[in-house]
């Protein structure tokens, strides 16, 4: 559903723009956003944005490289995302650096999913237990 929304935000985008949707051109610019984003698992604990970034270099321009890092911890959680400006880029990059060694790790590379919106499971108290609307209660 996420993946259509942005499909859809991006036609809007392209179709108020331009004025029309010229052919398929839009479609195609919309997927082809969505393919230059490379998930990275596997990672090392020591690998940061920066040794990512030059690891992947080398097959196009890298829009941005991150780890991705735990909040409380502040240490990596073992996978980041890589986004190339060209979707030919991507999956150059992927092809050659899927199963490879980084960091002394075989890292794994696949397109990135669109990430599903969460969902608080009906608990409308969020954090606070689930009791109450929030308009009554103490702190």
């Amino acid at each position: 559903m996420a993946f259509c929304n942005k499909i859809g935000t991006l036609l809007r985008q392209s179709i108020s723009a331009n004025g029309t949707l010229h052919g398929q051109t839009a479609m195609n610019n919309a997927i082809r956003y969505m393919s230059t984003k490379l998930f990275i698992g596997g990672l090392s604990f020591g690998t940061d944005d920066q040794s990512l970034r030059d690891a992947f270099c080398s097959f196009g321009d890298v829009v941005e490289a991150r780890v991705i890092t735990d909040r409380d911890t502040g240490r990596s959680r073992g996978f980041g995302f890589v986004n190339f400006s060209t979707d030919e880029s991507a999956n150059s990059a992927l092809s050659a650096m899927d199963g490879q060694e980084l960091n002394g790790r075989n890292i794994r590379v696949s397109h990135a999913n669109e990430r599903p919106p969460r969902s608080n499971f009906g608990n409308p108290g969020g954090f606070r237990g689930g009791y109450g609307n929030g308009s009554n209660d103490v702190y």
